[in-house]
C-alpha cells in the first residue's frame, strides 16, 4: 500500500482524457444570397430572438402568442423534459466526485465453530460451549474515489451537458415552431376575413347587376334572359361563401387549440391583413450568422458534440481503471461500546480493474460509438443545407410576392375601370349584358387574386421570420398596401 501512494502522483501526472475533443464543424460553403461571414453560433440559453411576432405591429397577436407559450401542453413536456437533462448533469459531476456512504447494522450471529476446526471453546465459568449465538452492533462508513485516469467520467459529463444542450435546442425550437404557428394561424384567420368581406362586396356588386338588367326590363329595352343571366352569377358567387365560412371556422379552432382553449372559449378574431405591419424593407439577403441561429441546427451540433465524447467513453472503457478507498468501523456486541475507540477498525485500499477479455465487446462499443459520430456529422451537415435551401426560397418567395402584389394591384385597377365602362355602356345600350357579367367576373378573379397575393405576402414574411428564428427582426413602419375599394 505504501508503494502505491507513493507512485499515486506519477499515477495522476500520467492522466489523460482519451478520444476526440470535439471540434465545431466549419461554416459550410458559401451559398447564393449568404455572406460569407463564419458558421456563428448562439450561446446556450440565448436562442431564437424575443418578442419577432411582435414586428407585425399587432396587441392582439402578440398577447395569442403569449398565451399560447403559456399554455400550450406540448411546451410544457417539452420544458419537463429539459429539466430531466438537467438533472442528469448534476448526477454525471456528482460521480466526479468522492462517493461516501455510512452504514449501520444490528445483527444476531451463531458462530460454526466446526468452520475453523474447534469443536468448543470453555468460557472464564469453565462452560463449554459449541456454536456459540450473540448479538452484534456495527456503526461506519466509507470513502471510494475513481482516479478516472484516462476520463470516462470526464467524458461523461461533457456527453451529458452536450445531450442537455440539444434538450435546450429542441425546447428553443418548440417555441420558435409554437410562436410561428400562431402567428399564421392568425394571418390565415386574417386572410378568410378579407376573402370573406371581398365575397359579400362582389356578393353586392352581383346584386347591382341583377338590379341594373331589371331596371332595363322594366324599361322595355331588356330581356328576361339579361335578367336571369345576372341572376345566375349572383347565385353561383353566393356558393361559395358558405366554404369559406367554414374553412374560418375550421382555422379558429386550431388557433383555439394552440392557445389552450377550446374554441368556444376562444374570443372573437376580426383580424384582417390592413391591422398587420410588414417591415419597411424585407431582406434579399441574409449572413449566414442569422441562419444558423436556428435551434436545429445548433440541436444537431449539439448531438454530435454528445456522440463524440461518447467516443471518448467508449475508448476509455477499454483502460485500465484506479479506485482508492477507506473504510471505518465500529462494532460491539453491546450498544453501549460502540463509540469507543477499543472496538474501532478501519481499511485503506486502492483497487485496479483492467479489461482483459471480454470477448470483443469493449471494441465493437467503442466502434458503434465511432459510427454514431460520423451518422450525426452528416445529420449536421444535412440540417445546415436543409435550412439554407428553406431561407433561400422564402426569400425568393418574398421577391417575387412583391412583384405579383404590384401585379395584383394594376390588374385591379384596370378591372375595376373596366367594369364601370361596361355597366354605362350597357345603360346606354351600347353593349349588351354579357360584356358586363364578364368585366363583372373579371373584376371578382382580380380582387379574389389580390387577397391571395397579399396573404402569401405576409406568411412568407412569418415563415422567414421563422427560418432565421427571429434572427431578422426590423421595426415595423409600413403597412401593406389596401387593395381599392369595391365598387365603381
Amino acid at each position: 500500500m505504501r508503494r502505491f501512494v507513493s507512485l499515486l502522483p506519477l499515477i495522476l501526472l500520467g492522466a489523460c482524457t482519451v478520444g476526440p475533443d470535439f471540434k465545431t464543424p466549419a461554416a459550410p460553403p458559401p451559398q447564393a444570397g449568404y455572406a460569407s461571414d463564419g458558421a456563428g453560433r448562439a450561446a446556450l440559453g440565448q436562442g431564437p430572438e424575443q418578442g419577432w411576432w411582435t414586428a407585425f405591429g399587432s396587441p392582439e397577436l402578440d398577447a395569442l402568442v403569449t398565451r399560447a407559450i403559456a399554455s400550450n401542453h406540448s411546451l410544457a413536456a417539452s420544458k419537463a423534459t429539459l429539466e430531466k437533462a438537467r438533472t442528469r448533469i448534476e448526477a454525471a459531476r456528482g460521480r466526479m466526485l468522492p462517493q461516501v456512504n455510512a452504514d449501520a447494522r444490528a445483527e444476531y450471529q451463531q458462530l460454526n465453530l466446526s468452520a475453523f476446526g474447534f469443536d468448543a471453546f470453555s468460557t472464564s465459568g469453565g462452560q463449554s460451549i459449541k456454536n456459540p449465538r450473540f448479538d452484534l452492533y456495527t456503526i461506519g462508513g466509507g470513502v471510494t474515489y475513481d482516479l478516472d485516469l484516462f476520463g470516462r467520467n470526464r467524458r461523461a459529463l461533457e456527453q451529458t451537458l452536450a445531450d442537455a444542450e440539444a434538450v435546450q435546442r429542441q425546447t428553443e425550437a418548440a417555441h420558435l415552431v409554437i410562436a410561428g404557428r400562431v402567428v399564421q394561424q392568425v394571418l390565415a384567420i386574417a386572410a378568410l376575413n378579407d376573402r370573406i368581406a371581398t365575397e359579400r362586396a362582389l356578393l353586392a356588386e352581383d346584386e347591382r347587376n341583377v338590379s341594373l338588367t331589371r331596371k332595363r326590363q322594366q324599361g322595355g329595352v331588356g330581356t328576361l334572359v339579361e335578367v336571369l343571366s345576372a341572376q345566375a352569377q349572383l347565385e353561383d358567387d353566393r356558393g361559395g361563401l358558405p366554404q369559406l365560412e367554414q374553412q374560418l371556422a375550421e382555422a379558429r379552432g386550431m388557433l383555439a387549440v394552440l392557445v389552450g382553449l377550446s374554441p368556444a372559449e376562444l374570443e372573437p378574431t376580426p383580424f384582417t391583413l390592413d391591422r398587420f405591419l410588414l417591415p419597411a424593407q424585407v431582406p434579399v439577403a441574409l449572413p449566414s450568422t442569422l441562419v444558423h441561429k436556428r435551434p436545429d441546427i445548433l440541436e444537431a451540433e449539439a448531438r454530435l458534440h454528445a456522440a463524440t465524447a461518447a467516443i471518448g467513453v467508449a475508448t476509455a472503457q477499454l483502460y485500465p481503471n484506479v479506485t482508492l478507498g477507506a473504510n471505518l468501523s465500529q462494532s460491539s456486541s453491546v450498544p453501549g461500546d460502540l463509540l469507543s475507540n477499543r472496538y474501532r477498525g478501519f481499511d485503506l485500499f486502492a483497487g485496479l480493474t483492467a479489461p482483459i477479455f471480454h470477448g470483443g465487446t469493449l471494441k465493437a462499443q467503442k466502434r458503434g460509438a465511432e459510427a454514431d459520430a460520423r451518422a450525426a456529422a452528416e445529420t449536421y451537415q444535412q440540417t445546415v443545407l436543409e435550412a439554407f435551401g428553406q431561407v433561400s426560397n422564402l426569400l425568393s418567395a418574398i421577391e417575387t410576392d412583391g412583384r405579383s402584389l404590384a401585379t395584383r394591384q394594376e390588374s385591379a385597377q384596370i378591372a375595376q375601370r373596366s367594369l364601370r365602362l361596361s355597366r354605362r355602356s350597357f345603360e346606354v345600350g351600347n353593349s349588351g349584358v354579357l360584356q358586363v357579367l364578364d368585366a363583372s367576373r373579371t373584376y371578382q378573379r382580380s380582387q379574389l387574386a389580390l387577397v391571395d397575393a397579399r396573404s402569401r405576402q405576409y406568411l412568407n414574411v412569418a415563415r422567414l421570420y421563422v427560418a432565421t428564428a427571429g434572427g431578422w427582426l426590423e421595426a415595423p413602419t409600413t403597412a401593406a398596401s389596401t387593395p381599392p375599394p369595391a365598387g365603381g
